[in-house]
């Protein structure tokens, strides 16, 4: 059986916030997760600057995309999270906020951390405890687990054990 290549996760978490910021206002924007759909496609591509192709894990049954989106404002995606249920945890296969969010120019902040903590509430609904799992690029181990509470298993392997899970999805989600 072939085994599947693990994506070395380099998101960052700039902020957690109950919402996303923006950068310039600073006013927040109440976010929703959605299933991503075969019509938002057309706009998450490598020519729009997006750094995955979307389009392979989307189609991969094993997995779920969502897609992050401000209310009332579905059509602009803010980022992306592909993530798989496994017998005792959820793992997130990728993590990618929109080109406008990443850099010291980026619009919004919070995306990934919104991200994380959706994960997170998938987790709890599972019955697996908020645990999540992801691989992470060496260089950022220490930033999960300062931002996250994740703690480093081994081979970059992250895990976002029940307390540090809580905490996430009680800064974004209303229990």
């Amino acid at each position: 059986m072939a085994t599947k290549e693990q994506i070395e996760q380099s998101f960052i978490i700039d902020e957690l916030t109950n919402s996303i910021r923006n950068t310039i206002s600073g006013d927040s924007f109440q976010t929703e997760i959605s299933i991503l759909t075969k019509n938002d496609l057309k706009t998450i591509t490598k020519k729009n600057g997006w750094n995955f192709n979307w389009r392979i894990e989307f189609k991969d049954l094993t997995k779920e995309v969502y897609k992050l989106t401000i209310v009332n404002n579905p059509s602009i995606i803010q980022g992306l999270l592909s993530i798989t249920i496994e017998k005792d945890h959820v793992f997130m296969n990728l993590l990618e906020s929109a080109p406008f969010n990443i850099g010291k120019n980026k619009l919004y902040e919070g995306v990934a951390g919104n991200l994380v903590a959706y994960a997170c509430k998938v987790s709890f609904q599972k019955g697996y405890e908020g645990f999540v799992a992801f691989t992470a690029k060496t260089n950022l181990i220490k930033h999960y687990e300062k931002t996250l509470g994740a703690y480093h298993f081994k081979n970059g392997r992250m895990i976002i054990p029940t307390n540090a899970a809580k905490k996430l999805v009680e800064t974004y989600f209303k229990l």
